[in-house]
């Protein structure tokens, strides 16, 4: 009979193997930015994935990025058959479906976003579809499948610092703000009515980060000078892409088997600091 392993050699033993060997997961918006990142963390943890994202560029260079352990493709997450199609996908090409990461959304400052009595009607509905119509399609694709699976599994959602952590003078997007604290509301609940399934939903929030959507405040002196002090961590910086890759790993992986209902903010210190005007 095999010898039981204490824990100091069970943690040893874990450390030593891939955190995602087995696993096939699906990151829609992942062609890029912070989604790109984390599916190539992903396959460096030895998971097979399957991205989305609606620049066929972008497409193009992750499917280079990624290799033969990923398949990419394009389409708009705002479509509720994307998802549903990049689950079959993983389903068809590698036998399997473990996880969502749903990073898709951005800024709808040019199209009418803004303080709440600035925003449009239309500013409004495109945000609202970015960042959270598209997000409710890709889980509600995800969950389907679980339970048609009968098996467990990892939901895992991009929300914002600013859902809950406001910042008046250089981010008053209210509908993108509205949009990322509702993310957060429907991942809470959700985990509380899946958890006997073995179903879990857990949210990532970062702060500012540097990606195509923060173009505009990685340009303006006055946001940096903010961002110095506001996001004090690491010698006081916008973020990384890559400063979320460990967290994206740890949810998706069985390390957090316990854990759902959790917003874990990734932001540099963002909600513990003042910032400086």
């Amino acid at each position: 009979m095999a010898r039981k392993l204490d824990s100091f050699e069970r943690l040893r033993y874990y450390s030593s193997v891939s955190k995602l060997a087995n696993k096939v997961l699906v990151v829609i918006g992942g062609t890029a930015g912070i989604g790109l990142s984390a599916a190539r963390a992903f396959v460096a943890e030895g998971a097979k994935v399957v991205v989305v994202g609606r620049n066929a560029d972008n497409v193009r260079a992750a499917r280079k990025a990624l290799g033969k352990s990923a398949r990419a493709l394009a389409g708009d997450a705002t479509n509720p058959k994307i998802a549903v199609n990049a689950i079959q996908t993983a389903l068809k090409t590698f036998g399997g479906f473990h996880g969502l990461y749903h990073v898709a959304g951005g800024s709808g400052r040019a199209r009418g976003d803004g303080p709440l009595h600035e925003i449009t009607d239309a500013g409004w509905e495109y945000t609202l579809d970015l960042n959270l119509a598209s997000l409710f399609y890709s889980n509600r694709a995800a969950l389907r499948q679980f339970l048609n699976q009968k098996t467990r599994g990892g939901i895992l959602n991009m929300s914002s610092v600013l859902g809950f952590s406001p910042s008046p003078r250089y981010f008053a997007t209210h509908a993108y703000s509205a949009a990322k604290a509702a993310i957060i509301g429907l991942t809470k609940s959700a985990a509380a009515y899946y958890a006997r399934q073995n179903i879990r939903f857990n949210v990532l929030a970062p702060a500012l980060v540097a990606t195509p959507m923060s173009k505009r405040a990685q340009s303006n002196q006055a946001i940096l000078n903010f961002i110095d002090a506001k996001q004090p961590l690491d010698g006081g910086r916008i973020g990384r892409p890559e400063d979320l890759d460990a967290a994206a790993v740890y949810f998706m992986s069985d390390e957090s088997k316990f854990v759902t209902g959790q917003v874990l903010a990734v932001d540099g210190g963002w909600c513990v600091s003042e910032g400086r005007y």
